[in-house]
């Protein structure tokens, strides 16, 4: 069979085309979310409040906190400097979602949040539970679970917004949910015994059952109340190339051991900050 020379020419030419349309394809997916962050030269991370996760101290305006110290990381990682945005548990979503940051810190992975934003892998795990007054007459016969302390009369403190509100709401009936802004305003609520109790992460709670051994007892529901992955929030568009950059960091120093000694280090100095 003949040699259409014409015809080889004009594949050719297409598969040169192809080609160089690949390339082109390429180097715009690598152009993934991190590459904006570096070339802005920060990474800003919405910082919601919440001992020993994330901490900041009232007179410099410094964060610590074992997730301020990740945020840190992961930004020199990226060959940024990282920048801490104030904000609180109600809109710690919503500030994600339009751009203010671009991750949020110690987020609990629930359903609800991952229809609206991405999380990363995990580092820690949480689970919720209860200090109250021992010395509280409503509270005199130690409470076992939630269907104890479930009524009327009988008010729990919480931060709103937080997953700690969420479950709380979706399993009181009769008992009163006292809203607050922060975990500090709760405690305190249970402190001058304008609430009953306070729900937290059990670590901490231990830390505020340590500040007050004199009078305060824990209530670790049976069945549990909830337990959640704490992690990253990051915008949903994400790809899944920008996810694994961000979980093979966490991945290292999860399986180093970083994380815990974090975790250790933030819990004493909030300890001692009490």
């Amino acid at each position: 069979m003949p040699i259409n020379m014409n015809k080889i020419s004009n594949m050719l030419i297409v598969a040169a085309v192809a080609v160089a349309g690949f390339g082109a394809t390429t180097a715009k997916a690598e152009d993934g979310y991190w590459d904006g962050v570096k070339k802005a030269g920060v990474l800003r991370c919405g910082a919601a409040i919440a001992a020993p996760y994330v901490m900041r101290d009232p007179a410099t305006g410094e964060y610590s906190g074992f997730f301020s110290e990740l945020c840190k990381e992961f930004a020199e990682t990226l060959g940024v400097k990282a920048q801490f945005v104030d904000t609180n548990w109600d809109n710690i979503v919503a500030g994600l979602q339009a751009s203010k940051w671009d991750m949020s810190m110690a987020l609990n992975r629930t359903p609800t949040r991952a229809l609206a934003i991405q999380y990363s892998n995990a580092p820690v795990d949480l689970t919720m539970n209860f200090v109250y007054n021992k010395k509280n007459p409503k509270l005199a016969e130690a409470p076992k679970s939630v269907s104890d302390i479930d009524k009327a009369g009988v008010t729990v403190a919480v931060m709103s917004g937080s997953a700690q509100d969420k479950a709380l709401s979706a399993v009181l009936k009769s008992a009163t949910v006292m809203r607050l802004p922060g975990n500090d305003e709760a405690r305190l609520a249970v402190i001058s015994k304008r609430a009953d109790l306070v729900i937290d992460a059990n670590d901490t709670n231990a830390l505020f059952s340590q500040a007050h051994s004199d009078w305060a007892a824990t209530l670790d529901p049976e069945p549990a109340l909830s337990k959640q992955g704490v992690a990253f929030g990051v915008p949903h568009s994400l790809s899944y190339a920008d996810i694994q950059v961000l979980n093979i960091f966490l991945e290292e120093k999860v399986a180093t051991g970083h994380v815990k000694q974090l975790v250790d280090d933030a819990t004493k100095k909030a300890a001692e900050a009490k």
